[in-house]
């Protein structure tokens, strides 16, 4: 059998089980070179410039995706490709809020169905654009791979968000799992 076969039987093996994420942490096959496969900001995946439709298929690809430093690759047992990610792999789209004040609960879906509950190991944090001071918001999703957070789910937060006193200064955040996540200086 074939590296790519091998590869390939794999996936079809993840893509039954329905079980977990696959061990890409600890796979380490030969660099195969880049491949013309792209995520839009928006979370769309490309593949040679046309959007895959298939939602199953990127919900496959998404379980493979590994970041090493700045570079982002699909890993298998036997091969690493390269892919382009124009900002970040994953887009949160849903947010699901339990509770209130220092007990609240922030749970987000991901446009590949990805789950995660804010707090220390799926951290917050926002960027801001250094001309137009525009925030970009993200939460950790698993390893070194974050979710861009949807403009729409971005207000709910805004929306939930609570003044906090840090080191003199008065802050807008979030409090999920124990954890306040500041998102800006009050106004």
């Amino acid at each position: 059998m074939s590296g790519q076969d091998k590869a390939n039987d794999l996936l079809a093996q993840i893509a039954k089980s329905g079980k977990g994420l696959p061990p890409v942490h600890l796979w380490n096959p030969d660099f195969c070179g880049d491949i013309d496969m792209r995520i839009a900001r928006d979370g769309t995946w490309f593949y040679l410039g046309t959007p895959i439709g298939r939602k199953p298929m990127v919900r496959l690809f998404s379980t493979i995706i590994r970041r090493d430093g700045d570079d982002y690759f699909l890993i298998t047992p036997v091969e690493k490709v390269g892919i382009a990610v124009d900002d970040s792999p994953f887009v949160a789209v849903l947010l699901d809020v339990e509770g209130s004040g220092e007990s609240q609960l922030l749970r987000f879906t991901t446009n590949v169905e990805d789950r995660v509950e804010a707090g220390a190991e799926h951290p917050l944090r926002i960027d801001l654009d250094p001309q137009t001071q525009e925030p970009a918001p993200y939460v950790l999703v698993r390893n070194n791979l974050e979710a861009l957070i949807h403009r729409n789910v971005f207000y709910q937060l805004v929306d939930l968000a609570v003044v906090r006193e840090i080191d003199g200064q008065r802050w807008l955040g979030v409090w999920s799992g124990g954890e306040f996540f500041p998102i800006g200086l009050e106004p």
